[in-house]
């Protein structure tokens, strides 16, 4: 059975069948007894409390709460509840390449000619890239968003660098909206876009006037994976795809990364005036003191990516530089083809982690402060920190309930200390993303798990196939 049209694009091409049915409704319930970590100053922690949500808005913090009769009720003694976690840059697409970065696989283990010793993630992704049809970045991205629920990440920022047509994108959009999570859809080029030739501004265009359509009530947001200057993209060019996205008034995001021969990506945007509020700089790992000053009075934000700027070779992220010139900073999955897995918890362990080493100091980023890049900055960092990151009453209600029943845990401590260094996906219980329940009991409550990685093996080995053909 084919899924209605919720997108004037989805009638380009025909709708991969829907994992599930009705569109997502913010839900009503009240969550009971847990120790809730708000991330709001003005709010404060309560060792033992209750959460309100009603039509998918935070109603009310606090102990024994009175709600309406007849409210759903969830019980989270001995939980830690929490902001749900917020990525700021994922390439959610080549999900279905996970740890394939060292070359494409095939079925039984050989190494088809787009893979080999020494290929990389950047081979990889535009050989494949080419093959994938709208299904299977429809596939990917549902996988990713299954991943993300089961680790209590609400918020994804999909950098959809693979849309080849407007089916691509209808297509990524869509999976975004069965999820049920609060997203951003960056409308990029295609893997191995010619460097002369701009993106497909037309469909970028038609998908923004179509966008309420999309956007199931300000749940998922539109904006540009935009190249930029780098890679020789000829400035007329990315100039065009720029003012584009501005005349539109999307946000935008580009990449400025690499080794430390490619220094200059900032500086090259700060000198054509193109930084600014609406532009989000991902990586940033070479850039210059000047340019970090550059970044903070143009106001833009950075997203960091520790593991796999430290898998790819490109060095250390600058996350306390960026911190200390008041840049807001937001952290990344990036692409599982690299770094295997979705796990925001991991992540911001290694990134105070590293900013402590580099200090050689203990103490000179808090566990807490961790803890809000992976929250409230996060969503600040995305223009998203009026609707979610911390448990506010009137913020959307996207919120996770992590058991200290595992042996991981076992103990309830310092609640920010538990969550940055010993939580793991595995300890999520619940997951709430705009009122609705998508996890519960460690289990998922809108996806089909089983189907969804069926349907993405299925999708894996056509690619192989076309791969190997090549």
């Amino acid at each position: 059975m084919r899924a209605r049209v919720f997108c004037t694009i989805a009638r380009v091409v025909p709708a991969p069948p829907r994992s599930s049915g009705a569109r997502h409704q913010p839900g009503t319930l009240v969550i009971r007894g847990g120790y809730v970590l708000t991330m709001d100053p003005a709010v404060g922690d309560f060792p033992a409390a209750d959460v309100h949500v009603a039509d998918g808005q935070i109603v009310a913090v606090g102990p024994d709460l009175v709600v309406p009769a007849g409210t759903p009720e969830l019980g989270a003694v001995g939980m830690i509840i929490a902001p749900g976690l917020v990525d700021t840059h994922w390439h959610m697409w080549n999900t279905l390449l996970r740890s394939m970065s060292a070359g494409l696989v095939g079925r039984v283990g050989e190494v088809g000619q787009m893979g080999g010793p020494g290929r990389g993630y950047f081979k990889v992704t535009a050989g494949a890239g080419r093959v994938f049809g709208p299904d299977d970045i429809y596939q990917g991205t549902r996988l990713a968003c299954a991943e993300a629920i089961s680790s209590g990440i609400t918020t994804v920022h999909d950098w959809c660098h693979n849309v080849r047509g407007p089916g691509y994108a209808e297509a990524g959009v869509r999976a975004l909206a069965e999820a049920g999570l609060r997203a951003r859809f960056s409308y990029g080029c295609a893997a191995g876009h010619p460097n002369d030739r701009p993106m497909d501004l037309a469909g970028l265009q038609l998908l923004h006037r179509d966008w309420d359509a999309c956007s199931d009530g300000g749940r998922l947001s539109l904006g540009m994976a935009w190249r930029g200057p780098g890679g020789s993209v000829a400035e007329p060019v990315y100039r065009r795809e720029i003012e584009t996205a501005r005349t539109l008034g999307i946000l935008v995001t580009v990449h400025a990364s690499g080794p430390p021969t490619a220094r200059g990506q900032i500086a090259a945007l700060a000198s054509s005036g193109l930084l600014g509020p609406d532009l989000q700089v991902v990586h940033g790992n070479v850039a210059t003191g000047e340019e970090i000053a550059a970044l903070a009075a143009a106001g833009s934000p950075v997203s960091i990516s520790p593991h796999s700027e430290l898998l790819i070779g490109y060095g250390l992220p600058r996350t306390a530089e960026f911190l200390a010139a008041g840049i807001r900073v937001g952290l990344s999955v990036d692409t599982t083809l690299l770094t295997g897995n979705a796990d925001m918890f991991a992540i911001m362990k290694v990134t105070q982690g590293i900013v402590n080493a580099q200090a050689n100091d203990e103490f000179a980023m808090t566990h807490r402060d961790a803890l809000a890049l992976g929250t409230i900055e996060g969503a600040r960092s995305l223009g998203m920190g009026e609707v979610t990151g911390s448990i506010t009453p009137g913020k959307r209600a996207d919120i996770i309930c992590v058991s200290t029943s595992g042996p991981n845990l076992g103990v309830l401590t310092d609640p920010a200390h538990m969550l940055v260094t010993a939580a793991q996906p595995a300890n999520v219980d619940t997951v709430i993303a705009n009122g609705q329940l998508l996890k519960r009991a460690g289990a998922l409550t809108t996806i089909d798990l089983p189907q969804v990685c069926e349907d993405a093996r299925r999708a894996l080995a056509g690619i192989q196939a076309r791969a190997a053909s090549l």
